[in-house]
C-alpha cells in the first residue's frame, strides 16, 4: 500500500461518489483515504458500495478537516457554489494536493485546467487543480469539435439525459413518478453546460436539455449548418481521423442509442446526416452521464496527475 496515493472525496453519497469509489477500489495506484458525507457519516463505506472492501467509514468533514487528512488527491463531489472553503483550507495546509471539482464552480477560471482529455489533453501544464468538464457538455463539445471550422451558424444542441442527473436532493426532475411517461424541458436558454461549452470550443452554442425517466445515460443531437458545402463522406472521415486514436471516442455509422451507453465508459458519436444542399449537418452523441460524463474522465484527469497512465483503472471495452 505504501506505494499507492491515497485519495479522499467529498460529497461522497452522490450517484458520482459511489462510481468513483467503485473505481477506486480497483485502482492499482489509489487507495481510498476518506470519504466525507454529512448524511451517512459513521456508516462503513462498505455496506453502501459492494464492490468496496474494508473498514472504512463515511466522516462528516468539514474544510479544516478535509484538508487535515493530507490525502495526495482529493475530489469535491459537491453542488455548485460550495467548493471554494475546500479550496481555500487545501491552499493554506496542502497547497501540493491534487485538487479535482466536479462541480461548475472553477470551470471559467483560468487558473484551474479544464479536463476534458480528448480536446484539451496538450493544454495540461502539471496544474495541480483540475475543473471536470459536465456531462452534457462533454458530449456537445466532442459532436461539435472536428467541424468546428466549418460552422456558419451556432449549433443547437437538443440534450435528453437520465433521471441520475438532477443528482440526489428531491425534486421533480428526478422524480420516477413524475417523470412516468414524461419529458421534463428544463433551463432552456442560459444553462451552464450552454456557458460552459460556449466558452472551450470558442463559438455560441445553443443548448435545450431535458430529463427523460430512465436512471442514467444521456444523448444530445447536435445541429449544424455549414458554411459550405460538404460530402457526408468527408464528415465522417473528420470525426474519425479526429477521434482514430481515443479509445473512449467510438465513431460509428448508426446514430447510438442510451439504452446501450449506461454503465459503459466511453462516448459513442454517430447518426451522420446532411443536407441535400450538403450545408446542415445534425451529429448524435450518447455517454454515461455518471462515468464519462463525471468519474470516468476524473479518472482520466487523476491518471495523469499522479504519473500513470490516463486510462489506468477504467475498463477499456470492446
Amino acid at each position: 500500500m505504501a506505494d499507492k496515493k491515497s485519495i479522499g472525496i467529498v460529497g461522497a453519497r452522490g450517484h458520482t461518489g459511489a462510481e468513483l469509489i467503485r473505481m477506486i477500489a480497483a485502482h492499482p495506484a489509489l487507495e481510498l483515504g476518506f470519504v466525507s458525507s454529512r448524511e451517512l457519516d459513521g456508516q462503513r463505506v462498505a455496506d453502501h458500495i459492494g464492490e468496496f472492501h474494508g473498514e472504512l467509514r463515511y466522516a462528516n468533514l468539514d474544510p479544516e478537516g478535509v484538508a487535515a487528512q493530507k490525502a495526495d488527491v482529493v475530489i469535491l463531489a459537491l453542488p455548485n457554489g460550495k467548493a471554494a472553503p475546500y479550496v481555500e483550507a487545501l491552499d493554506i495546509v496542502a497547497p501540493e494536493t491534487i485538487l479535482l471539482d466536479l462541480s461548475a464552480d472553477y470551470r471559467f477560471d483560468e487558473r484551474w485546467y479544464y479536463g476534458l482529455p480528448e480536446l484539451t489533453r496538450e493544454r495540461w501544464r502539471g496544474e495541480h487543480k483540475i475543473s471536470n468538464p459536465g456531462c452534457y457538455a462533454t458530449a456537445i463539445q466532442l459532436s461539435i469539435a472536428p467541424v468546428k471550422d466549418l460552422l456558419a451558424a451556432p449549433p443547437v444542441c437538443f440534450g435528453v439525459s437520465g433521471y441520475s442527473g438532477a443528482g440526489t436532493t428531491p425534486s421533480d426532475r428526478n422524480d420516477p413518478e413524475k417523470l412516468r411517461d414524461n419529458l421534463i424541458p428544463y433551463s432552456l436558454t442560459g444553462h451552464t453546460h450552454e456557458k460552459e461549452a460556449s466558452r472551450h470550443l470558442g463559438l455560441p452554442i445553443e443548448f435545450l436539455p431535458h430529463v427523460a425517466p430512465h436512471f442514467r445515460g444521456l444523448t444530445v443531437t447536435t445541429n449544424m449548418y455549414l458554411a459550405r458545402v460538404a460530402k457526408l463522406d468527408e464528415i465522417v472521415q473528420r470525426y474519425r481521423h479526429r477521434f482514430e486514436n481515443e479509445p473512449l471516442v467510438t465513431v460509428q455509422d448508426d446514430a447510438p442509442w442510451v439504452s446501450k451507453i449506461a454503465g459503459r465508459h466511453h462516448v459513442e458519436i454517430g447518426g451522420f446526416a446532411l443536407s441535400v444542399d450538403g450545408k446542415r449537418l445534425v451529429v448524435v452523441a450518447t455517454l454515461d452521464n455518471l462515468l464519462k460524463g463525471a468519474a470516468t474522465q476524473a479518472m482520466q484527469n487523476i491518471n495523469r496527475a499522479i504519473g500513470v497512465p490516463e486510462l489506468t483503472g477504467i475498463p477499456l471495452e470492446d
